[in-house]
């Protein structure tokens, strides 16, 4: 996570990148909006409440139409915790999953409380955003992972057998450290996926979700940055599942039209790889990102956790720009989520103008506290 050279950054540089960070949160959140209303709904009841074409548009769910998930909530918490990881290495202290840990334990206390507590005075900008004290379906793997201060490892990870996709979800940002190697972001991916998922197939789909964003930040085609997920799996233990839904989902492209069915079947029971395969096929036969998302959600499986991985990966793809925006307009939180991608951004491309050894701007460690 060190600092890019400034040279690498030009303006086009940095306004592409800006793009791709807000693309892959917003593009997330956007499909775990769309895909919230129909979660554990089948095929069948989605076209009986929404019509033949199934859901085609944003529906209400919580209350709202727009409304995100837990997914959506942790997927910024892991932007925080980058962040913070980033600024806290100017005292010396270098452990980044220890510094998603505190972001994660930091939603877990929006689960738990009425609203912002102003007494912790490290908790910075995001834990007080109160509209992210809403609790929406958490899973039972969350809820255990970050029930206490132990943070699980790949030595002792939490929930050992568990294979669902949440860690996956909340995963595209480690995608987005750009000026990292490939293999070091799975790797960090994959020690925080473990923090709550501890079965080689959930937290192995983490790590290669992530450098398929992180290819597609860097610029690569999505067929590229499968294949490089690929051969970065196939040095760990335990790969063959994920790599073989990896593989299913690239097959499934050549097999005809789009359908309900083929994304049915490479979500197969809803485990982490499965919906890793029906993202990454509805992103590659999509005719744009609507028709992408819509796919990702009209079917038996996980419909908010589908649409949220699909959206990260095509955001990261095409940028913000290319996201519905009748769906933007409408997308709760979306200030708080386009705040935090331009401070990330600016982190990552300008992070030593904010802070360092030559001083530090007041503004940027209230909002980032280093403890």
């Amino acid at each position: 996570m060190g600092a890019t050279a400034g040279a690498v950054w030009g303006r086009v540089e940095q306004q592409d990148f800006r793009s791709r960070v807000r693309g892959t949160l917003l593009g997330a959140a956007v499909g775990d909006a769309l895909g919230a209303p129909v979660d554990g709904l089948g095929l069948e009841e989605i076209r009986e409440q929404y019509g033949a074409e199934g859901l085609v548009d944003l529906g209400f769910g919580y209350g709202r139409r727009g409304a995100v998930t837990h997914l959506t909530q942790l997927t910024l918490f892991s932007v925080d915790g980058l962040i913070r990881a980033q600024v806290r290495r100017d005292t010396g202290a270098w452990h980044p999953p220890t510094d998603l840990h505190r972001a994660y334990l930091r939603w877990a206390a929006t689960q738990r409380d009425w609203g912002p507590d102003e007494r912790r005075k490290d908790d910075g900008w995001l834990a007080r955003e109160e509209w992210l004290y809403a609790r929406r379906d958490p899973a039972r793997s969350l809820l255990l992972g970050f029930g206490d201060e132990t943070m699980g490892t790949l030595d002792s990870p939490k929930n050992p057998a568990e294979l669902g996709p949440e860690a996956t979800a909340r995963s595209a940002p480690f995608g987005l450290l750009v000026g990292w190697e490939p293999q070091l972001v799975v790797q960090l991916a994959v020690e925080c996926a473990a923090q709550t998922h501890g079965h080689p197939i959930a937290y192995l789909s983490a790590g290669a979700y992530a450098v398929i964003v992180h290819g597609l930040a860097r610029g690569e085609s999505l067929d590229a940055a499968v294949q490089h997920a690929l051969a970065l799996l196939a040095a760990r233990p335990g790969h063959q599942p994920v790599s073989d839904a990896l593989q299913h989902a690239l097959g499934a492209v050549r097999q005809g039209m789009p359908t309900p069915a083929r994304v049915e079947e490479l979500a197969a029971d809803g485990s982490a790889d499965g919906l890793l395969a029906a993202a990454v096929y509805c992103a590659l036969v999509g005719e744009d990102v609507r028709h992408g998302l819509c796919l990702a959600v009209n079917h038996d499986g996980p419909s908010a956790a589908a649409g949220a991985l699909t959206g990260g990966l095509l955001g990261a793809l095409h940028g913000e720009t290319a996201l519905p925006p009748a769906w933007l307009t409408e997308l709760e939180g979306r200030p708080t989520m386009l705040e935090l991608s331009d401070d990330f951004a600016m982190e990552m491309t300008q992070g030593p103008a904010l802070h360092g050894p030559a001083g530090s701007a007041p503004g940027w460690l209230a909002r980032y506290p280093r403890g």
